[in-house]
């Protein structure tokens, strides 16, 4: 994964990380790749999320959103974005990790079983990350970024991609944790 820009000193503040993919060939159970933001309190940044923002919810308080959803990968540009407004986030929360899913229904997908996948990150302009999966290809889950609170309050980012032998489920429950494939 390409890293961040010096500019990111300053902190982070409004974020949005994409993910696309090519749909699955004709007649074949359509891929569906699934973005996944896990926050965590500020007193236990590895614990338990706090709340988990996913293709049916948002975050409490709106700083979380899922713009576009897609089941299917079909579309031009990215299919999925997610948005995270770190600014605004309650001091109660000190870490957000944000990964991808691939949904198990038509049978074990792996990232290596998805044609052309690509994890964009941007604040605003400015390009933070990218990634094409390669590394986590043989997983069915991968955590993409890492974002953590300063003790001046600023938002750090960090690329963490690291890849998950999961459904989607498990990984959300394991996904800030240490553990990995």
């Amino acid at each position: 994964m390409t890293g961040p820009s010096s500019a990111l000193n300053k902190g982070v503040d409004k974020v949005q990380v994409m993910v696309k993919w090519d749909p699955s060939p004709l007649g074949a159970p359509a891929h569906d790749l699934d973005l996944i933001a896990a926050t965590y309190r500020a007193e236990a940044p590895h614990g338990e999320p706090a709340y988990l923002v996913h293709f049916d919810s948002r975050s409490p308080d709106g700083t979380i959103t899922l713009n576009r959803d897609s089941s299917t990968g079909q579309g031009l540009g990215f299919d999925e974005v997610l948005t995270l407004e770190l600014e605004r986030l309650a001091p109660a929360y000190g870490r957000v990790v944000v990964g991808v899913a691939i949904q198990q229904g038509g049978g074990r997908k792996t990232f290596g079983d998805v044609s052309r996948t690509q994890v964009r990150i941007v604040e605003g302009y400015d390009e933070l990350a990218t990634d094409d999966f390669g590394a986590v290809a043989g997983a069915t889950a991968a955590t993409v970024a890492e974002f953590a609170r300063r003790e001046d309050g600023s938002w750090s980012f960090r690329p963490f991609v690291r890849g998950f032998d999961a459904d989607p489920a498990g990984f959300a429950a394991t996904m800030g944790s240490e553990h990995s494939v």
